[in-house]
């Protein structure tokens, strides 16, 4: 949650000014602008009495799927993967020229569209 950016539209959609809105939770604007632009960042429950003095209201709602973290044994596994993919990769024999062996698609003699179709 981006909680410099919910305050900030929370403030506006009520109207307020930043001074308005430290009057009403009774911080200073400074804080508030602090807060708006991220340079601070308010407790759960600080930025909750800073919405509902907008008249909003902080809640929370269950994701739409549940976050998989790997585990350390599947990192790993991953890790060695790619490197094996990379040393692979590094070992394949290379032929840089300086021309395409084949002619550009926008030059062929029929339009592409024919020889998909």
């Amino acid at each position: 949650m981006d909680a410099a950016a919910a305050l900030r539209d929370a403030r506006r959609r009520a109207g307020l000014t930043q001074a308005e809105l430290a009057r009403r939770a009774g911080t200073s604007q400074a804080t508030i602008s602090a807060y708006e632009h991220a340079s601070k960042a308010p407790s759960v429950e600080t930025l909750g009495r800073l919405l509902a003095a907008t008249g909003a209201r902080l809640t929370a709602t269950p994701a739409a799927a549940p976050v998989v973290r790997p585990t350390k044994a599947q990192s790993d596994r991953a890790g060695r993967v790619l490197v094996d993919v990379m040393l692979l990769a590094e070992a394949l024999p290379t032929r840089h020229t300086p021309e395409l062996r084949f002619p550009p698609l926008t030059r062929w003699p029929r339009p592409l569209d024919a020889v998909l179709s």
